[in-house]
């Protein structure tokens, strides 16, 4: 069934979240593969999320997985985080960190808070990086920046780690 994706996407989230409807997350599932089917990417990452949880679906993560990547490779920044999530958790994909990095790169640097904060620790604990304190507390405060609890946990601890000379050379980062 082809129709107006923006509209079987709202449909989606209308029976998603029960705005004006009951909540029904199957038939949430079917608005939003009608959407995502046709390639509309808010739909693809909502599915994916669906699938991740087992709302509406029987929980699949290689399907979830699936959708995530469909948004994720059109620059939908909270698929590429969740997509990078699946990797760091091996749900339904190997564990591969260098893969989650590269996920949550994309997404941190369009600004996702949850991507940078996931990215600082990545940096932080050498997972699919080299461990790097310097960039680990830049991420972890970026995502401060825009009220992210965990972002500001995180980058504290991350401060308490560093040597005079990771602040040192920090400091001059931001001051060139």
């Amino acid at each position: 069934m082809q129709g107006y994706t923006g509209a079987q996407y709202n449909l989606g989230l209308m029976y998603s979240n029960g705005q004006g409807v009951p909540q029904d997350y199957a038939e949430a599932v079917k608005w939003y593969r009608m959407a995502a089917e046709q390639g509309y990417h808010e739909a693809q990452a909502n599915l994916g999320n669906l699938y991740n949880f087992g709302r509406g679906v029987a929980q699949d993560y290689a399907e979830a997985v699936k959708w995530y990547r469909l948004a994720a490779e059109h620059g939908h920044a909270h698929a590429q985080t969740n997509l990078g999530l699946m990797y760091d958790n091996g749900r339904g994909v190997p564990q591969d960190y260098a893969e989650a990095v590269k996920w949550y790169r994309l997404a941190a640097e369009q600004g996702h808070a949850r991507a940078q904060t996931n990215l600082g620790y990545m940096y932080d604990n050498g997972k699919g990086v080299a461990q790097d304190y310097i960039k680990a507390h830049m991420w972890a405060n970026l995502a401060a920046a825009k009220c992210s609890e965990r972002g500001r946990k995180n980058r504290d601890i991350i401060a308490k780690q560093m040597t005079a000379a990771d602040i040192s050379t920090r400091i001059s980062q931001m001051n060139p």
